[in-house]
């Protein structure tokens, strides 16, 4: 089956780290993949040394029709039979560039909310599309509920897939307890997720559960691992780093930014926490599931989902610090049941969300669509 996937930007994020665990697997998945990026970013040389046809292009304007007929080409050299785009600008220049060939088109939805701009190219453009994906059942209602699609046609869910194999950290990789602060003999609790200036990452509910947390455990530590966005307000991040220094905290938690050895990030935890207001998919949660983290989650939709109604995970009620901690403790005081949950969990999301499970999905739909 030969598809074409683009995206606009390779910088590190949800939609292009799916893409590249698709890249680095769609072949063994039955899938010719072409890989196309209209733009770059800190992913590019993994793009390029995943295996799959890479093709690095450039979008010069918001409606590049150069950028239109270069795809064109490339569909028609490579006999293309699914277009597959993640956002609206890709999913504009997909459309033009196979208007009238028989190529199927298909668009992912990662979000559910977009600014006025791609929301408006968005309802123009899902009705042209042969297939809209959501990555979640939650992702989907909120299209409908909230975003005003019509999700009764041509509306699928395809959830995210995660490279187990990329969750597996190396010899000789980091050893995150090793950095000042942080002892092989503590119990090490940990978030990653950026924060955002929309507060869809809740980091500072979980400053106000630490207190209880280390009172209770006292060997204890918490590390955050996540950056602002740049050119987006630091608010969130501010208000985390002065609620610990104003509380007493500061030798015991760690804000570590950006980082690009998850893996070894993961491998140190004893626990996980994913606190969020908003998500569509929860791909964090799901890489610590996989890696053998037992995690623990806010309690909205996306998560639920993920973690089947919290059988493979421990739930807090959102923006509850009381209810957090406690939890957290619960975990912290209990090592079998830390080690059975994590295990359960691994297994569970290892069947539902692997990148293997991902790629099955996507050649069922392309077929139903005639992309064989």
């Amino acid at each position: 089956m030969r598809v074409l996937h683009i995206l606009d930007s390779l910088n590190r994020g949800g939609a292009e780290t799916l893409a590249l665990d698709l890249c680095r697997n769609a072949r063994a998945g039955g899938l010719e993949l072409t890989f196309v990026a209209t733009g770059g970013g800190d992913l590019e040389d993994d793009f390029r040394r995943s295996g799959a046809d890479f093709i690095r292009l450039r979008r010069e304007l918001p409606v590049d029709l150069n950028l239109a007929a270069s795809l064109r080409e490339i569909v028609r050299e490579r006999n293309v039979e699914v277009v597959h785009c993640h956002q609206a600008v890709e999913a504009l220049h997909a459309y033009l560039a196979t208007r009238g060939t028989g190529v199927k088109r298909v668009l992912s939805f990662h979000l559910c909310s977009a600014d006025a701009k791609n929301r408006l190219a968005l309802k123009l453009l899902a009705p042209r599309m042969d297939a809209n994906v959501a990555v979640s059942r939650d992702l989907l209602a909120c299209l409908g509920r909230e975003a005003g699609f019509d999700t009764g046609r041509n509306f699928h869910v395809v959830y995210n897939g995660v490279d187990a194999r990329r969750l597996t950290a190396t010899a000789g990789a980091h050893d995150l307890r090793g950095e000042p602060g942080l002892g092989a003999e503590d119990m090490l609790f940990g978030m990653v997720g950026n924060f955002y200036a929309d507060d869809r990452k809740d980091q500072l509910t979980v400053c106000r559960a630490l207190p209880r947390l280390f009172d209770a455990v006292p060997r204890s530590r918490f590390v955050f691992v996540g950056a602002t966005p740049a050119g987006s307000p630091t608010r969130a991040y501010d208000e985390c780093v002065d609620f610990c220094r104003r509380a007493g905290l500061e030798g015991r938690v760690r804000f570590l930014g950006k980082r690009d050895d998850i893996p070894a990030v993961l491998a140190a935890l004893d626990v996980f926490v994913l606190s969020s207001r908003a998500d569509t998919f929860g791909v964090a949660a799901v890489e610590a599931m996989m890696a053998g983290v037992p995690a623990v989650l806010s309690d909205i939709g996306p998560l639920r989902e993920v973690s089947n109604e919290g059988e493979y995970a421990a739930l807090f009620r959102t923006g509850d610090a009381e209810d957090l901690a406690r939890v957290l403790i619960e975990l912290a005081n209990h090592a079998e049941g830390r080690t059975r949950l994590a295990s359960r969990a691994r297994e569970w999301a290892t069947q539902q969300f692997s990148i293997e499970s991902h790629i099955a999905g996507l050649i069922q739909l392309y077929g139903r669509l005639g992309g064989v």
